[in-house]
């Protein structure tokens, strides 16, 4: 087994580590203050600043620092709940909407990389997603067929026999294809989306952490450890990284831990024998998995949640490593070159939202699925502020419901990762 590696980097900030903008002193007032630099913020602060406002972007760490340059990369846009869940909770038109939403957020992620002209790797390579019972296999199937048929996305099933032709290894009973899901450089987009937002004419401060927000006659007052800023508007975008600066959002999200492993250079032929479509890749356990070929299809970049709460334990890299060896029996024992985390943000509704609190716009609560839905919901947020019928969005929800976390810390997940992992477990044992 992998011995602990001692680089914990990202493995993305070797090609665009974030990086401290040059300072420079806050203005006393600003149209509008966006709080968090990732890709919500940045998100948005482009259209805000391109419609003439003064914007001004504060980010705790240096910009980008957070879960936007530490992501797997995977432009998945998946929603948490089913459709019979959404159907549900929402009745037939609004689950429809919102599945249908998705859909044009992954193809505007798409647009904007293009017209912004972003270089971030991005390639629609698809994503194979794997059944690990042949049950589970034929509700892929049936999700892959009905997808197709409502939405017009390409998606089909992949039985057993042919599960070779996307991925080499024989673990998945079968699985499905989605054609419009791809994979990026999560820490070059970032970088881009920095880039474009100070051409548009943002401020954005990094190592300014917001420490109060409240409403005032007029607008907000934001403070921050280098000062305080009078604002007409307020948007926040901290979601995973949501500190004490807001403790009423800090109490309504859970932040938790991911991680991601990658494996050394390998040769091409093993690179190729792996992945023979070059696509991203999941599968269906509690514990769920993703991973994928890095952008130049040297190495295996290989994710999921880390029950840990503090510090960089060795369990979960070995964890992570047993687990690529599971799927991919060859790799047993291949040297990792670095494991690192970041903090993905869910809620009890376990969808991305866009929602207002005492006057403040917020667009937050992601799920895990940020590489496409926050810069999406920070534009909605924008939209919306500028009055623009582009802020319409099926993602507008009540604020999210409290959740007992205790200084923002989900003491309970390390719990709740043990019985999904006794459950796949069970699974597993239960098809051999």
């Amino acid at each position: 087994m992998t011995a602990p590696l001692p680089e914990s980097a990202p493995y993305w900030w070797e090609a665009a580590r974030p990086a401290p903008l040059p300072e420079l002193p806050l203005p006393e007032t600003a149209d509008v203050v966006i709080v968090g630099a990732g890709y919500a913020g940045l998100g948005a602060a482009i259209p805000l600043a391109r419609a003439g406002r003064s914007v001004v972007v504060l980010e705790a760490r240096d910009p980008g620092f957070g879960a936007s340059s530490r992501n797997g990369g995977i432009t998945s846009g998946n929603l948490r709940p089913s459709l019979d869940e959404l159907k549900a909770r929402f009745g037939e038109t609004g689950a429809i909407a919102i599945e249908a939403e998705s859909k044009a957020a992954r193809e505007d992620l798409w647009r904007f990389i293009e017209e912004e002209q972003i270089d971030c790797d991005f390639a629609l390579t698809g994503r194979f997603s794997g059944a690990l019972t042949p049950e589970l296999y034929e509700v892929k199937a049936r999700a892959a067929e009905a997808l197709a048929k409502r939405l017009g996305i390409e998606s089909f099933p992949v039985p057993k026999d042919e599960v070779r032709n996307h991925i080499g290894t024989d673990f998945y009973c079968g699985g499905e294809v989605r054609m419009d899901i791809g994979g990026l450089h999560p820490a070059k987009l970032v970088a881009g989306m920095i880039r474009v937002a100070l051409a548009a004419g943002a401020q954005i401060h990094g190592q300014t952490p917001v420490t109060a927000m409240a409403p005032q006659a007029g607008g907000h007052l934001v403070e921050t450890a280098r000062g305080t800023i009078r604002a007409r508007e307020v948007v926040v975008c901290t979601n995973g990284y949501t500190d004490k600066g807001d403790p009423w959002l800090r109490q309504r999200l859970v932040a938790v831990r991911s991680r991601i492993i990658a494996t050394e250079p390998l040769a091409p032929e093993v690179m190729e024998r792996l992945f023979p479509t070059r696509m991203m890749m999941s599968d269906a356990r509690k514990l769920s998995y993703y991973y994928r070929p890095s952008p130049d299809f040297t190495r295996v970049l290989f994710g999921g949640r880390d029950s840990t709460l503090a510090g960089e334990p060795a369990g979960p890299t070995r964890h992570l490593a047993r687990q690529l060896a599971m799927i991919f029996p060859e790799l047993d024992g291949v040297r990792l070159t670095h494991s690192w985390q970041g903090h993905v943000a869910m809620n009890r509704d376990m969808l991305p939202r866009v929602f207002d609190h005492q006057g403040r716009h917020y667009a937050t609560g992601f799920c895990g699925s940020g590489v496409v839905w926050a810069r999406w919901a920070g534009q909605k947020a924008a939209l919306a502020l500028l009055g623009e019928t582009g802020g319409d969005t099926s993602f507008r929800f009540r604020p999210p419901k409290l959740v007992p976390v205790l200084g923002g810390k989900a003491w309970f997940m390390p719990g709740v990762f043990a019985w999904y992992g006794a459950q796949d477990r069970k699974m597993l044992k239960g098809r051999t």
